[in-house]
């Protein structure tokens, strides 16, 4: 299953965190790739302020533990799940982000620091596929550094620097080499790749036009499909592609909505080689109206919304009758069955891409997925199953790296 987070499309400068995005993803779960464990930052009743929550999804059912420290955390924190359990959470410190792991520990929270990075600004990026590494962004004026934050040898790891400001963050294959990033460079941003073997070696993925702003939303391994933001067509559009393709970018016609912004957050796995029948479930905001799923595949080119299931997509608290991370499966699912259309259209618009596809070791694609599952059950993916196994213990120094501004 390919889920993502929401994050912001707009620029900020330099050191400063995005505000409503960090709300957003605030309120919203970040998913291990193998879908076992879930986490967010949630708020307490009363003066209990915010903690870190971990959700246990890959059981009979979804339950939640509270990773409760002894003080409450700051609003801005962010956590991510691994595959074995533990959350790693970023908090700021003065001038300086400390990085620990977090597990339940009897009654109480067990924490294992890992170290400190000193800089203006650090985001943590989308859960690793291998599901034990954890990947952090450090902002400075001119350049973005890679830093390998979990996983490594021992405390955090500078990998590369990249010019200019990047943003986002998609894995491109399985094997954790392929970090696709959108960069502003020179008054423009253009989703590119870095390769992680290759010393952080930077060459482009997407240019539609040369002058358009080029974002990378979602990549599903699978089927090679893309979801891209740009405003090639003359305005800010959603648009899909397909990984190393030459074919034209398509800007969907039903994926325009008035007054309302989309946001892909999971895509069906399985159609290997078929990306026009690939399902992508979208968060529909449309400001004080709210917000809801919609579920759309390239080859129906039509949008269905359900406006039933605006607190799912938000991922708020609603435990008893969502239960979380999950529902938005479920929901999502039996929302495509029910044959609900809402707003539907052709494609328009179409802009002659240039997609370049990064070296590809270890991502080789799989083909359909065997049994009985209908691409409608799979609208929002389901959680992968496996062996969860508990790394050993670490102890290591908590070193303090120093960052240049």
């Amino acid at each position: 299953m390919t889920v993502c987070a929401p994050h912001d499309t707009q620029s900020t400068p330099a050191g400063a965190p995005p505000s409503a995005s960090a709300d957003m993803r605030r309120a919203a779960f970040t998913v291990t790739v193998n879908g076992s464990y879930a986490a967010r930052l949630a708020l307490g009743r009363g003066a209990d302020g915010w903690f870190p929550e971990r959700w246990t999804l890959d059981g009979p059912e979804p339950y939640a533990v509270s990773l409760r420290g002894k003080q409450p955390e700051e609003a801005d924190s962010e956590v991510l799940p691994l595959a074995d359990g533990r959350v790693l959470i970023r908090r700021r410190v003065a001038e300086r982000f400390a990085l620990s792991l977090l597990y339940p520990a009897g009654p109480g929270t067990g924490e294992l620091p890992l170290g400190a990075i000193e800089c203006l600004y650090l985001s943590l990026l989308p859960p690793a596929p291998d599901g034990s590494s954890a990947y952090a962004l450090v902002h400075r004026e001119r350049s973005t550094a890679l830093w390998l934050v979990h996983g490594g040898s021992g405390g955090p790891e500078l990998l590369a620097t990249v010019p200019g400001r990047c943003t986002g963050g998609t894995w491109l294959d399985r094997s954790g080499r392929l970090l696709a990033l959108d960069r502003e460079l020179d008054g423009l941003t253009k989703a590119v790749v870095v390769d992680l073997r290759r010393g952080g070696e930077v060459s482009p993925l997407l240019q539609i036009t040369e002058k358009s702003n080029d974002r990378l939303l979602m990549a599903e391994l699978d089927s090679g499909l893309l979801l891209v933001r740009s405003d090639a067509p003359g305005t800010d559009r959603l648009g899909w592609g397909v990984l190393g393709s030459s074919r034209p970018v398509r800007f969907p016609g039903c994926l325009r909505l008035p007054d309302a912004h989309l946001t892909p957050f999971a895509a069906q796995p399985g159609q290997g080689l078929a990306p026009e029948e690939c399902f992508v479930a979208f968060r529909i905001d449309r400001g004080a109206a709210g917000s809801w799923v919609g579920v759309w595949r390239p080859v129906t080119k039509r949008l269905q919304q359900f406006t039933g299931l605006s607190r799912v997509a938000r991922g708020r608290r609603d435990v008893d009758r969502r239960r979380g991370a999950q529902a938005a499966v479920r929901h999502a699912r039996g929302a495509v069955r029910a044959g609900e259309t809402a707003a539907a259209g052709g494609d328009d618009g179409r802009v002659r891409p240039h997609l370049r596809q990064g070296r590809r070791t270890g991502g080789r694609r799989r083909g359909g997925r065997r049994g009985g599952r209908s691409g409608e059950r799979a609208a929002a993916g389901a959680a992968a199953t496996g062996t969860v196994r508990a790394q050993a213990g670490l102890t290591m120094d908590t070193p303090i790296v120093r960052v240049a501004g």
